[in-house]
């Protein structure tokens, strides 16, 4: 890849993912453990193979019980670099991923409280088209999702890593690594800092994903750079313009971009978050609906109330 070169543009690769096509969730439910461990049984036993390295196939074959083959089956598509995988492999993974996602809580975005509701004296002037949720941003069931990935945009291929790219990834299914790599084959350089790219969510609830890059800070480091700063707002102001070009998003959930293994300070990135997204909103009042800042912890959650 080259090391420089111009950020690829929505209409440079919009046709090339298929984004404006729907992806129909019709898969059938499985409706008990018995075909669940079938599914994952043919799936484990086409990746061994067609993966064929010794090492994935000696430590794939060590699980004997479900829980294991469905964290080995994990694993695997978590190492597998991106691929066309056959059509009946795309329904099988489709088929478990929302059998899997039927078993958890799913949030209606419907259903969060305003900020204007649930912070009283709030002088946040978005504050009655935002909201502030803590839970699992692939439990929400909103138009689009937020995805702080690295310079790549494949994933994380770390089995077990908690990073939110991590989490989205394995919840949307190896669909979503495929497109990513079509993107940037087109760009043919890596993603900068701040830049974005939307791709569609496949089995997860929302309908998009958009993914972008943020500052890296070092570990313990007190003084944070203007510099930083200002991309760490690039990256809410690119996703938001990004979004904004597709009709048929008027939702967002923003994750806390950069403040887990990127390390930005909580406190001063709730700041840049808040900050940024409001005056986009007061400059673009028709835009969304909504938009949900995402936290994860009781800490963040404290922190970005005390921003708003």
């Amino acid at each position: 890849m080259q090391k420089e070169c111009n950020p690829l543009d929505l209409e440079d690769y919009r046709y090339l993912i298929n984004l404006d096509k729907r992806f129909e969730k019709k898969e059938v439910i499985l409706k008990n453990q018995k075909d669940k461990e079938i599914l994952v049984d043919r799936l484990l036993d086409y990746l061994i193979l067609e993966m064929d390295s010794k090492r994935t196939r000696n430590f794939a074959m060590d699980a004997s019980h479900f829980p294991e083959k469905r964290e080995q089956l994990y694993k695997l598509l978590t190492l597998h670099p991106p691929y066309k995988f056959p059509k009946w492999f795309y329904q099988c993974m489709n088929q478990l991923l929302q059998t899997e996602l039927k078993e958890r809580n799913m949030v209606e975005v419907t259903n969060l409280p305003l900020i204007s509701q649930s912070i009283a004296g709030t002088k946040f002037s978005s504050a009655s088209k935002c909201a502030l949720w803590k839970g699992d941003i692939t439990n929400l069931r909103i138009d689009a999702i937020v995805n702080a990935a690295n310079r790549k945009i494949l994933g994380c291929f770390h089995p077990f890593h908690k990073c939110i790219d991590n989490a989205i990834h394995t919840a949307a299914g190896p669909q979503l690594r495929e497109d990513c790599s079509i993107i940037m084959n087109k760009q043919s350089c890596l993603e900068e800092t701040g830049w974005a790219k939307i791709t569609r969510a496949y089995n997860l609830p929302s309908k998009y994903i958009l993914h972008t890059v943020g500052p890296i800070i070092k570990r313990n480091q007190e003084f944070i750079s203007v510099e930083k700063e200002n991309l760490l707002a690039d990256c809410y102001f690119s996703c938001l313009s990004l979004a904004s070009r597709m009709k048929n998003i008027r939702s967002i959930a923003f994750c806390s971009i950069s403040t887990g293994v990127f390390g930005f300070p909580i406190k001063a990135a709730a700041s840049i978050a808040t900050r940024t997204v409001n005056e986009w909103l007061e400059n673009n009042p028709e835009a969304f609906d909504l938009i949900v800042f995402n936290v994860f912890s009781e800490n963040d959650y404290e922190v970005f109330k005390s921003a708003l």
